[in-house]
């Protein structure tokens, strides 16, 4: 009757329903010396269990603080983007600048070549005042 009642214990085991009480009646009946042969090949896994209980871990585990980089690098990144946009807006409004500058002196050439012509235009005129005047006066 004992190997029947361990046989349910170990199929409510592997459905994960025992309690504690369950599993320790499973070590004991492993860990003696005569198990049902078809039951062998469940010993070394409850052997397992009940040795690995009493491992401990004995190194020592070092509790220095890790030096954390990533807070310096984000400051950095912030650091270096920062100043990219203040001389990148400062090298913008520079070419912008220079640009107006550009077009304005275009415009200033080609009113001065117009004004020129213009120029040219009342030279014209004059003489033909001075004409007019010589006309005048001779009648």
């Amino acid at each position: 009757m004992e190997l029947d009642s361990i046989e349910k214990l170990l199929e409510k085991y592997f459905e994960a329903t025992t309690t504690v009480a369950e599993e320790k009646t499973l070590q004991a009946y492993f860990s003696q010396e005569s198990v049902a042969t078809h039951l062998e090949q469940y010993r070394p896994m409850f052997n397992y269990f009940s040795s690995a209980k009493d491992e401990k871990y004995t190194r020592q585990v070092p509790l220095k603080p890790r030096k954390n980089y990533y807070k310096w690098i984000s400051v950095a990144a912030v650091v270096v983007l920062t100043f990219g946009l203040y001389f990148g807006n400062e090298y913008r409004e520079r070419k912008k600048a220079e640009y107006a500058y550009q077009e304005t002196k275009k415009a200033f050439e080609l009113l001065a070549e117009n004004f020129g012509r213009g120029t040219e235009k009342v030279a014209h005129l004059k003489e033909f005042q001075i004409a007019k005047q010589k006309i005048y006066n001779n009648n």
